[in-house]
């Protein structure tokens, strides 16, 4: 076994200094005057936040989101107001939790839902590992660590969510196949498993209690993220439709018993939708809403959590899906979040806000990070299962040593990521790195995949040393690098990216005062999600490689 920071011919390993980090987003839809004691800004967790899920525990709320292939999983939020949420960690910390072998970037972890069992005290967080299963983890303390995982090889598909209900009983709910052959192209069911809490275990048959989904629409597709709960003398079934881009949806139905039969909210579905009904010319555009969870505050409103989307043009958005928060009203035993033909509002009001400041979650902030602790903050992700000798902090910065793998294949980087939260945005970092050849990189990388991404930063150009922004989109192209003179080549170096919508700036400064344009009013098209397929939103890297 080799010992840290040094390669088989015994040469050094290529280590790449990264002295800070900041960010600072500017975006016009949150230059907004309003009172942080009584009015919250949507998103209120801007940036990729996608899939959200809320339980409660006393004055206690719990927030999960979807975190696919970056490692640690499922990063996990608490919040006393549903507004303000400080992270305190990640469900899944440890790669026997979270195996990510070589899953693609938008594989991984899909649709997290967490709970709390009244009864036994217990948190429970169910999920779909893309390259594993369906699995869950409990913990009675959210902050200090959460179980190995229990698979559960009778519950197939995705999305799998808890209920645990106050006469003892517990079941599963969850998208899967329907039974016999589908239908028509989308046509998914909802299953109905009941769970045994004392063995942690699924127990007898599965039920299909939902095929195809609601009658909103004919051939309704892609019925997902079921949540179910009870109010009163109805058992409430409510469920994301109609796939996760434009014509996202939020539906509910209601039943006496889990089992069904199941009755729709005929006049009311989609309680949650921004597809129809609204100028597209209208004000802070928000689209895709859709896969909501739902919770009741110790004084008996309810809210729900959902995904949306903040496009800059057309369908485009390079910040991916974030989490939202909208009250929820009833009216005849039946729920909405939203009434047909409103556009998700910016300013909300909530009363008894904490307005806690440095969160850093949504609005327009600034923050610099100069590594100075004992560990990475806990937004940075990893990509895939990682080899932590790789990187250190120390008085200099972070210290990450290049490893064989690129930005453009399936396997762990040597890259910490950052979300990027806003449409327009400036990020930069000072770097110390002396590429000892064409095939050694390090600097930025702007990632939406493998496929679609950038890298800039410092390598070498026909033995000189140079700084290179590559985009790729499909293909991988150089479109903008400059020579550094011997004395610029020695010298740590920074890097500046501003984005502003589709097009983004790129410039370096060798002295930190003159600034030199690499590339301006570059497309960035190629980091939306509708241009590039999968789920995430675009994330900033600090990537060092020794084979780009």
């Amino acid at each position: 076994m080799l010992a840290a920071g040094v390669m088989a011919s015994g040469v050094s390993a290529q280590k790449a200094t990264f002295k800070y980090f900041s960010y600072e987003g500017n975006d016009t839809r949150f230059e907004k005057s309003y009172d942080k004691t009584s009015e919250y800004l949507n998103p209120v967790m801007a940036g990729f936040y996608p899939d959200p899920s809320v339980c409660r525990k006393g004055d206690t709320y719990y927030l999960v989101t979807s975190s696919f292939s970056f490692f640690p999983g499922v990063p996990i939020f608490e919040s006393k107001d549903l507004v303000n949420w400080k992270q305190v960690g990640h469900v899944l910390d440890r790669e026997s939790q979270l195996p990510l072998g070589n899953q693609r970037v938008s594989a991984g972890i899909f649709a997290p839902a967490i709970s709390y069992n009244e009864k036994n005290k217990t948190f429970y967080m169910i999920t779909t590992n893309v390259g594993k299963g369906n699995f869950y983890v409990k913990t009675q303390d959210p902050a200090k660590g959460w179980s190995d995982p229990v698979y559960l090889k009778e519950v197939g598909g995705i999305d799998p969510s808890f209920f645990f209900d106050k006469n003892g009983k517990a079941y599963i709910v969850n998208n899967d196949a329907p039974s016999g052959k589908a239908n028509y192209d989308g046509e998914r069911s909802i299953w109905l498993h009941e769970f045994d809490v004392k063995n942690d275990c699924v127990v007898g048959e599965a039920v299909e209690i939902v095929r195809g989904g609601t009658h909103v629409v004919k051939n309704p597709i892609w019925i997902e993220g079921p949540h179910l709960f009870k109010v009163g003398k109805y058992y409430y079934l409510m469920c994301a439709e109609g796939g996760t881009c434009d014509f996202h949806s939020e539906v509910i139905l209601r039943a006496k018993d889990p089992r069904g039969p199941w009755e729709e909210f005929t006049e009311g579905n989609p309680i949650l939708t921004q597809r129809t009904g609204l100028s597209p010319e209208r004000p802070d555009i928000v689209t895709s809403a859709g896969h909501a969870d739902i919770v009741q505050t110790p004084s008996g409103d309810w809210w729900a959590v959902f995904l949306a989307c903040r496009p800059y043009q057309d369908d485009f958005y390079n910040t991916g899906r974030d989490t939202y928060l909208l009250p929820v009203t009833w009216k005849d035993e039946w729920p909405t979040i939203l009434e047909k033909g409103l556009a998700v509002p910016t300013v909300n009001k909530k009363a008894g806000l904490k307005n806690e400041e440095g969160l850093c979650n949504t609005g327009n902030f600034r923050y610099t990070d100069r590594f100075d602790s004992d560990k990475l903050d806990m937004r940075w992700m990893y990509l895939r299962n990682q080899d932590f000798s790789a990187y250190s902090l120390g008085k200099d910065g972070l210290t990450i040593t290049a490893s064989e793998a690129n930005i453009h294949e399936v396997k762990p980087l040597t890259a910490v990521f950052r979300r990027q939260q806003h449409n327009t945005f400036t990020a930069e970092t000072e770097l110390t790195f002396n590429p000892a050849n064409d095939k050694e990189m390090a600097g930025f990388a702007l990632l939406q995949n493998e496929n679609y991404n950038f890298t800039f930063g410092k390598t070498k150009v026909g033995g000189k040393t140079a700084v290179v922004l590559t985009r790729a989109e499909g293909t991988n192209i150089v479109i903008g690098s400059r020579i550094l003179s011997s004395d610029e080549a020695q010298k740590p170096i920074r890097l500046k990216i501003h984005g502003d919508g589709r097009y983004y700036d790129f410039s370096y400064s060798t002295d930190g005062k003159t600034w030199h344009t690499i590339a301006q009013g570059v497309d960035a098209v190629n980091l939306s999600t509708h241009q590039s397929g999968g789920f995430i939103g675009a994330c900033i890297g600090l990537y060092a490689t020794k084979n780009k």
